[in-house]
């Protein structure tokens, strides 16, 4: 008999629950609060039935209401583990992490100051033991935020609030049961009482829950491609992990269940959504919510049944010390929201929140379910006194029913007082002046419908004309609109497009278009942009919309992984993720505008139109301009990942044609079953996303470099073995001014741009940059930032030293390019001075005892690869004139050959070659990096080197003079050559 009375007690609860939610919001209550009230009247009702003699026919019923067939520890398993994941499940996770440090305070800092603050303030007064009144404090130091939470989504308050709120109680649960578990342990002589031991175990214990939670996650989330069309089999896996995960951890890992499950909600949460389909992940969380909501109104309903039994006995002096634990409650939050937030704010850890907001939270702070079940629990326990029992019980029980009663019902009341509930004067203009187009169109669209359907234009009249007098009522309140400042009405619209874009997202995401990987960083970028549009305008709209075009930790971490320990995979795979998030990104830029053009130019206007076009055309700009910098360096990559979208794209088409077939009863069951599943494959093809191969081949690297193409296979294998392939970022500097050198770069592709104080050049595929300062062994004197995306292959400084004595022809090429830049460099307009780079690297090698023939004038089909003026060579801005330039260069190699004779000449008839690295010392202290400028105070002020003998040293000096004067002179002849080619270039186009 006892069964079917627990089925029929059940049954009742059920049929009570779903009764109290209208009842609830007919009575403008929360819930929870309506839930404890008849929860108690339950409890009581049931008493008096089971004792009173008047009769005895309820007696079976209600035994079953007072004596509930479950305890504490039953009510934790069932209950808690469902409620922990389906709160971690509804979370922006990624939106959490941002106000993560607010988080943290309110949820483990505010439970130990909770826990602290009345214990101590008990202690004095109850005669209990300091751990018992430090186990109370614990017990009611959860809070539950469901009634917050809800009370903010309907007066619109930001949305960080709610996450702030709802990650306190997830958070805060953890802790509280933790050191509810370690005083507990304290208490029965179970634990010792060593401060030390007891932080330890809590470490122990939080550590602990996040390693296992995290593992058997991610273990659960690579079962899911295996049930994708399986939305049930989902769901029950979903619902047999954190039970799984609960009993594993307190049970067995001897850790915390509490965390292990909200760490595993939270990884689910991440991963999940990329490998269900959109329609699977929604229908786990319908299901996930109707759990969830079953479980939270019978574990509230079930705890306020017993309410009556925990306040038995209740004595005068517990209406003091409750009191007192309400006083303490109150002040340990008031301390930590108002004195502990403003100082994370002002250290930069989190945003500031408004005052009113903080009094909302403070208030805010009910209890509930958790706190009645640990009260439970400790009635329950065998090795505590029934004074402690009793103690802890009644004034957890007592504390509980005041924040439900007093707390819970003016909560409401507090936020009409403090006008949160009322729109502000933005919001209030925006609401006339859309109510008056709304109900203008809808005008537009009665008279319409009355001449389809031929109703009588009197009939019509009537309704058509109240439309009419409620838009013009609500034309002549949006004079408001008039009287905002543009920059308010700039915010509204730009408010309005955080919010379309959010909308759009989801659209994209349920229509398949947009992978489930990347649709959680899309809502979260979105949400960011709501929330710091509506909190700093436009700016914020601008900082929101520009960071996710940034390189974040991730991407640096992989490139660190390449160029260290040579591993592509995860730089790879952050590449592939950029591409795919940049495209998309760039589909939703276009919406916007259209949706700005649309629907908010009717609303504020012309001009506030044009300002939102003008700062959505920017954004779509600069998505573009990251998008042809991916482009340029991965050209295929691109093309097929736009193939892949618009292949997602036509089947969603095709699935859409299938069930409108359908529904028009064109197509039978069996054949529209038929053809989805052609369709399921179609789109299971078109979501395996191509694999993005970086390049960064050695061999192929080297082969195809020009420098080295020419080189036989034997040395090409021999300069590979020193060089190390390096991938480049835009923006990323490369090489720092003032540095030493360490090593030189040789441009396999892209483009870098060198800066120096006056001038900055651009070099491209087939350049090297960084080695004049290997061969003076002096320090870099410009930046080297990349343009685009790069591909380099660098080589130490012995390395390249070693290379350029073992192989003439390379350092003929090194020669030739550090001549031409010279050359670049002295066609700047407002370059004049003289840079040394010719000379310097001339002398740092032992240059061939024969002076070089001088090579044929050039055109421009016979130019060297290294020379032409596309973006693979020498990036974009070279153009016409840097053609001219290096033709220049290639008419003025044998003047410069003569004047290398000359200096050659003059150099033999020094005693040795140690003399020559002295006089080359002499004249190479700057040690440049190819761009930079030997100053003549710091010649002048250097000292001469020793020489073993004076007339080796007048002879070296005269010779060093002689040829850099020689060299010098041809540098003029040739900047001048330059400049008179470019007349002659500029005349001819004109």
């Amino acid at each position: 008999m006892e069964t079917p009375l627990i089925t029929g007690a059940f049954a009742l609860l059920l049929l009570t629950i779903s009764l109290l939610q209208p009842l609830a919001r007919r009575l403008g209550l929360a819930p929870s609060v309506l839930l404890a009230m008849v929860g108690t009247m339950i409890g009581i009702l049931a008493t008096y039935l089971l004792h009173t003699p008047k009769t005895d026919a309820f007696n079976m019923i209600a035994y079953v209401f007072v004596n509930p067939p479950l305890n504490s520890e039953m009510i934790l398993y069932i209950f808690l583990p469902i409620l922990l994941f389906q709160t971690s499940l509804t979370l922006d996770v990624r939106r959490l992490f941002e106000d993560l440090a607010p988080i943290l305070v309110m949820a483990v800092v505010a439970v130990f100051v909770a826990t602290g603050f009345i214990g101590l303030a008990l202690y004095p007064l109850s005669g209990m033991s300091l751990v018992t009144c430090l186990l109370l404090g614990a017990i009611v130091a959860t809070t539950d935020p469901v009634a917050v939470v809800a009370i903010f989504r309907d007066i619109g308050a930001p949305g960080r609030l709610g996450r702030i709120v709802e990650g306190e109680s997830l958070l805060n649960d953890a802790a509280a049961i933790v050191i509810f578990v370690i005083l507990l342990g304290i208490l029965t002589g179970q634990h010792s009482i060593n401060g030390g031991e007891a932080f330890v175990a809590l470490a122990r214990s939080f550590a602990g829950g996040v390693i296992v939670g995290t593992i058997i996650a991610r273990a659960a989330v690579m079962l899911l491609p295996v049930m994708r069309d399986l939305p049930l089999a989902q769901v029950t896996l979903s619902l047999a992990l954190p039970y799984g995960i609960y009993v594993l951890s307190d049970q067995f890992a001897d850790v915390s269940g509490v965390v292990a499950v909200v760490c595993a909600g939270i990884v689910f949460n991440l991963y999940g959504p990329a490998r269900i389909q959109p329609a699977g992940w929604q229908f786990l969380h319908s299901v996930w919510e109707q759990i969830a909501f079953w479980a939270a109104s019978l574990i509230f309903l079930l705890s306020s049944i017993l309410i009556p039994r925990f306040v038995e006995g209740f004595k005068p002096i517990d209406i003091l010390l409750l009191f007192v634990v309400i006083i303490a409650s109150l002040a340990a939050r008031a301390v930590v929201i108002f004195g502990l937030l403003p100082v994370l704010s002002s250290l930069g850890a989190g945003q500031a929140v408004n005052n009113k907001y903080k009094t909302v939270i403070m208030w805010g702070g009910m209890r509930g379910a958790v706190t009645l079940t640990l009260a439970l629990s400790v009635s329950e326990h065998a090795m505590l006194t029934d004074e402690i029992s009793g103690f802890i019980t009644r004034l957890a029980t007592g504390f509980v029913l005041f924040t439900l009663l007093v707390y819970g019902t003016s909560l409401k009341p507090l936020i009409r007082l403090l006008g949160l509930n009322r729109l502000n004067t933005r919001d209030e203009a925006l609401r006339t002046q859309f109510l008056a187009l709304a109900l203008s169109d809808v005008r537009h669209g009665i008279e319409s419908a009355a001449r389809n359907y031929h109703i009588e234009p009197r009939v019509a009249h009537e309704v058509i004309q109240e439309y009419e007098d409620r838009a013009t009522q609500a034309a002549s309140e949006t004079n408001m609109l008039e009287e905002l400042k543009d920059w308010d009405r700039v915010r509204m619209g730009l408010i309005a497009l955080a919010d379309r874009e959010q909308q759009l997202v989801l659209s994209h995401f349920h229509e398949k278009t947009i992978s489930g990987r990347s649709v959680s960083k899309f809502l979260a970028i979105t949400g960011r942009t709501g929330d710091l549009t509506r909190s700093e305008g436009r700016s914020g709209y601008n900082r929101a919309t520009r960071q996710p075009l940034r390189f974040g930790l991730g991407f640096r971490i992989a490139q660190t992984l390449q160029r260290r320990l040579r591993i592509t995979r995860p730089l790879a795979i952050r590449l592939a993720d950029r591409f795919e998030f940049l495209l998309v990104y760039r589909i939703l830029g276009s919406e916007l505008i259209e949706f700005n053009t649309r629907r908010i130019r009717p609303l504020l206007g012309d001009r506030v139109s044009d300002i939102l076009n003008d700062t959505l055309s920017i954004r779509l700009e600069e998505t573009v301009q990251a998008i042809d910098a991916l482009r340029l360096q991965y050209p295929d990559y691109a093309d097929a990942l736009e193939r892949q979208f618009l292949q997602k794209t036509g089947v969603r088409l095709e699935e859409t044609a299938f069930d409108e077939a359908k529904d028009q009863m064109l197509i039978g069951s069996e054949l529209h079953q038929d053809l989805l599943r052609d369709v399921e494959r179609s789109r299971k093809a078109s979501h395996q996303r191509p694999k993005l191969d970086l390049g960064l081949k050695t061999r192929d690297l080297v082969s195809g470099h020009p420098l080295f193409a020419e080189l036989p296979a034997k040395q090409q294998k021999a300069i590979r073995r020193k060089m190390r392939p390096q991938f480049a970022t835009p923006n990323e500097l490369l090489i720092r001014r003032g540095d030493r050198g360490d090593a030189a770069y040789f441009i396999a592709s892209g483009a870098v741009e060198v800066r120096t104080p006056t001038h900055t050049v651009r070099l491209g595929r087939g350049d090297v940059f960084g080695e004049i300062a290997l061969m003076t062994g002096g320090r870099r004197s410009a930046d080297v930032v990349a343009l685009g995306y790069c591909q380099l292959l660098c080589l130490s400084a012995n390395d390249f030293r070693m290379q350029m004595e073992q192989h003439p022809e390379l350092r003929k090429h090194v020669i030739k390019l550090s001549k031409q830049r010279q050359l670049m460099n002295t066609d700047q307009p407002d370059a004049d001075y003289e840079d040394p780079v010719i000379s310097q690297f001339t002398l740092a090698l032992p240059l061939p005892t024969e002076a070089p023939e001088p090579e044929p004038e050039q055109t421009e089909e016979d130019a060297p690869d290294f020379l032409s003026a596309d973006d693979d060579t020498l990036g974009e801005g070279r153009g016409e004139a840097d053609n001219a330039a290096s033709t220049a260069a290639e008419t003025a190699d044998h003047n410069t050959a003569e004047a290398e004779t000359s200096a050659e000449t003059k150099r033999s008839d020094a005693p040795s070659s140690i003399d020559q690295e002295n006089a080359f010392t002499a004249l190479g202290e700057a040690k440049v990096d190819g761009l930079t400028e030997e100053k003549p105070s710091e010649a002048a002020d250097r000292p001469e080197p020793e020489l073993p003998e004076e007339t080796a040293e007048t002879s070296e000096s005269k010779a060093e003079a002689d040829a850099e004067t020689d060299i010098n002179t041809e540098t003029e002849a040739e900047a001048s050559q330059v400049r008179d080619r470019k007349e002659e270039t500029k005349k001819e186009t004109a």
